[in-house]
């Protein structure tokens, strides 16, 4: 934790999963915040995503992807727990960082000046990131979140954990906190390359038991009428919540897979390219609908449904074949 207290916002070099080359060099809050923290822990960044063969489309949406704790502590020792929040804010999360935690808050984006451009004084926005320093009397914090490393004070830092002073409102909700138990230099070594083959075994274990894009495909018609009828600024939300996870989830899934190749993990280039497909073709296929918003024209959205399931078939199958079990567990409706 010394060294990620001692961390530079303004020298940060964010992870190379967040290279802007990528398809999706930005994914959801929680998974990005991890890839920042896990790399800056100098730990192998790529192993922790064999759970993302368990996305599945959940009628109005795909699965919004998160590391499972368990994953977490298995492949870094890295402890993820619920922290209670029953006074101010930010004297608990000072007490956290004191003790070599790093306190992951569900915040406001409106007072995040890394969101600028976005949502940082102009829309309210829920979003997690991850807290490493505060300055109290100064009034300054420093925090992972989405793609980077970065800093803020003054009058964000007061959106954020509250005025000097200020009490909380009597109907005032407490945000979800968590945080992160670091191992102790003494902690056991970790075979980070048996854990994630047999965490991705485990996950293959747990997928869908259709295919979920072809589920996306059955929906999408009905999507697209309901789109008719929005605003244009509601593009941005549902794409976030659709073709973004579909697509951010398997590209990291190649990256995974790409890992496990480096490591001796051969006859993977198949299920890499057919990850990457999907990738690729969920980034093409959200271009076309802004512009179909914009025009206010659907017709031909349709056609990336099957070549992307096609390449889903693949990816799951080789998996499944190599690592995990032939048919998936049964999964909750």
């Amino acid at each position: 934790m010394a060294d990620l207290a001692t961390l530079d916002p303004a020298s940060h070099r964010p992870h190379a999963l967040h290279d802007s080359a990528r398809h999706w060099p930005e994914t959801n809050c929680y998974v990005d915040l991890f890839i920042e923290l896990v790399g800056a822990l100098g730990y192998e960044v790529e192993a922790m995503f064999g759970f993302t063969v368990t996305q599945d489309f959940e009628g109005d949406q795909f699965s919004f992807f998160k590391v499972p704790v368990d994953d977490l502590e298995a492949l870094y020792g890295l402890r993820v727990q619920e922290l209670a929040i029953f006074d101010r804010l930010e004297d608990h999360i000072a007490e956290q960082l004191g003790r070599g935690r790093v306190v992951l808050v569900e915040v406001d984006g409106y007072f995040l000046p890394d969101t600028g451009g976005v949502s940082y004084r102009v829309q309210h926005t829920k979003t997690t990131v991850g807290i490493t320093h505060l300055d109290i009397a100064a009034r300054r914090m420093h925090y992972f979140h989405n793609g980077s490393f970065f800093a803020l004070e003054g009058a964000d830092y007061d959106g954020i954990l509250g005025a000097p002073g200020s009490a909380k409102s009597a109907d005032a909700l407490f945000p979800y906190v968590e945080f992160v138990k670091l191992p102790t230099a003494s902690a056991p070594r970790i075979d980070t390359l048996a854990v994630a083959k047999k965490l991705l075994a485990r996950h293959l274990g747990r997928r869908p038991a259709s295919n979920p894009i072809r589920a996306y495909g059955e929906a999408l018609a009905a999507h697209l009428a309901d789109l008719g009828t929005r605003s244009p600024d509601y593009f941005h939300i549902y794409a976030f919540n659709t073709l973004r996870q579909l697509g951010a989830n398997f590209e990291l899934l190649a990256s995974h897979l790409a890992w496990l190749a480096r490591h001796g993990e051969a006859g993977l280039e198949a299920a890499e390219a057919a990850a990457i497909e999907i990738a690729a073709s969920a980034k093409t296929m959200q271009f076309k609908l802004a512009r179909a918003m914009a025009r206010g024209r659907y017709d031909g959205l349709d056609s990336f449904i099957a070549p992307m399931a096609t390449a889903y078939d693949v990816v799951i199958g080789d998996l499944s074949a190599r690592f995990g079990q032939a048919s998936p567990s049964r999964q909750a409706a």
